[in-house]
């Protein structure tokens, strides 16, 4: 793309992007810990599901101080249900830092914060703080190699340097946060995925994909390896209205810190796999349903079963004797808890009706 055409798609987008932007509630901010916050939540999170999220926790943590005198345990419960907990984790390690040495105001410095990449970087310091910093999402990208038709996978380097320049050139150095947004906004309501309207892009005339009739095929993408399937049996265990819960370990890979309902590989030897993991003693019951739930890359089948639980040793403040944290809790406090997206799907399938524990 020449100089001339960069600088009139530029004035292009900027018109489109003036009268058909969507009005999002962190649309027209400037605030830097709003920005932070909606951009890490969009993360892998569709913005429809991120929208209340967003509300909640700014009517809960209104600012970088509150958010930082919180808990992580306050802070994984508002999150719960939002999923990549690590997301939340990092958000509140970042708070507190911010609390304690001030706001960084440049994009280099934004990405020493956990959690914070180039992209996140660039989005919080362009809209923020001005920063004439080019923003590279999975929006960008799309949008970019279909203006340039870039036949290469973009995961590869050169790829990367092409697009990340291009999505430079694109940028209106006096109005960046503005700029940013209008190309992120345009990959995500018109260079969609799949089916672009094409018809209705306001940068159609400098888009050498659609000029080759390849835009619907493009960006290319590296292989990705299939899914792991696996099938997994969840005990639910109820007494007195209560279920009972495990927290994750912290050294957990993944979801730590998080409450569960118990799990194992279904089979013979589920019942063997819970009282080892978890502690006690557990019997499994009649089924109470199905449900599929993927996580990172396990397309995880489960099969939810009324259960018996005899504790180990007995039972000492919470804790198992011979286990991880224990709780009983009941529907309402459930509801509140950092759960597991599991542990959520699986209460949803109703009260068991089965045997109590």
């Amino acid at each position: 793309m020449t100089r001339t055409d960069a600088a009139a798609a530029r004035a292009a987008l900027a018109a489109w992007y003036a009268r058909h932007r969507r009005e999002l509630p962190w649309r027209g901010t400037s605030d830097p810990y709003a920005v932070l916050l909606s951009e890490l939540m969009l993360q892998q999170t569709r913005v429809a599901a991120a929208m209340p999220y967003y509300a909640r926790f700014l009517a809960r943590f209104p600012d970088v101080a509150a958010l930082a005198a919180a808990t992580e345990e306050e802070v994984l419960a508002l999150w719960s249900g939002l999923g990549y907990y690590r997301r939340a984790r990092q958000l509140h390690a970042a708070a507190r830092r911010i609390a304690a040495a001030g706001f960084p105001r440049t994009a280099r410095e934004l990405a020493q914060l956990p959690g914070v990449g180039p992209y996140t970087a660039a989005a919080v310091a362009s809209i923020a703080f001005g920063e004439p910093v080019a923003v590279v999402d999975g929006n960008v990208v799309r949008v970019v190699a279909r203006l340039l038709a870039w036949d290469e996978p973009v995961e590869r380097a050169a790829s990367r340097r092409a697009i990340a320049a291009a999505a430079g050139a694109l940028l209106d150095r006096e109005r960046p946060g503005e700029s940013n947004q209008a190309l992120m906004e345009l990959g995500a309501t018109l260079c969609r995925p799949a089916g672009p309207l094409c018809g209705a892009c306001p940068l159609a005339p400098f888009c050498a994909g659609r000029g080759r009739g390849v835009a619907a095929e493009l960006p290319r993408r590296a292989p990705r390896r299939p899914p792991q399937r696996e099938r997994l049996v969840v005990a639910r265990v109820e007494r007195a209205g209560r279920v009972l819960l495990f927290r994750r370990g912290a050294g957990e890979r993944l979801l730590a810190g998080l409450w569960e309902l118990p799990e194992a590989p279904a089979g013979a030897g589920a019942e063997a796999a819970l009282t080892a993991r978890y502690g006690g003693r557990f019997r499994l019951g009649a089924p109470l349903g199905r449900l599929r739930h993927a996580i990172t890359t396990r397309a995880l089948e489960v099969e939810v079963r009324a259960a018996r639980w005899e504790p180990a040793g007995g039972q000492v403040g919470g804790q198992v004797a011979e286990g991880p944290e224990a709780a009983w809790l009941s529907p309402a406090e459930a509801a509140g808890a950092p759960l597991t997206a599991l542990a959520r799907k699986a209460l949803a399938l109703g009260a068991s009706g089965g045997p109590e524990s």
